[in-house]
């Protein structure tokens, strides 16, 4: 049975921080590596930043979901603003940002996007290795 972790953070960069917290807890708590855990923090920094940063629904709540299973990690992060859909873009190297989504790229094994009813969701899934990802019996 697969583990799954759920939770909201208000639409503002000052609860990322939080939200990576959370997302550290669960992955220690499952048990992944510290390589893998690493890159999956990462990846749902930046799907967080760019879901906070883009979402132009007034008082959104953005929602974080972890599901670990034996195939790997599957990240999704949601929002209210579901006509507003992510595209990658290529950065010059003399600008400040817009490489969130290639780093996820990058990092991940897949990723892409769908449109719900009410919300789009970003996903990544990120392959276990070796012995990571132990599921604790009872998770």
């Amino acid at each position: 049975m697969p583990s799954l972790k759920t939770f909201l953070i208000p639409k503002h960069r000052r609860y990322v921080p939080g939200a990576r917290q959370q997302v550290r807890k669960a992955l220690a708590d499952w048990g992944v590596g510290d390589e893998l855990a690493h890159s999956v923090t990462l990846v749902a920094n930046e799907l967080l930043t760019n879901a906070v940063t883009h979402c132009r629904i007034p008082s959104a709540r953005v929602r974080v979901t972890l599901t670990l299973d034996d195939g790997g990690l599957f990240l999704e992060v949601a929002d209210p603003d579901r006509d507003r859909l992510p595209t990658i873009h290529r950065s010059r190297p003399d600008e400040e940002g817009g490489r969130g989504l290639a780093l996820v790229e990058a990092l991940a094994d897949s990723w892409g996007h769908r449109q719900d009813p009410y919300t789009k969701c970003v996903w990544a899934r990120l392959a276990l290795t070796g012995a990571e990802g132990h599921v604790p019996a009872g998770s």
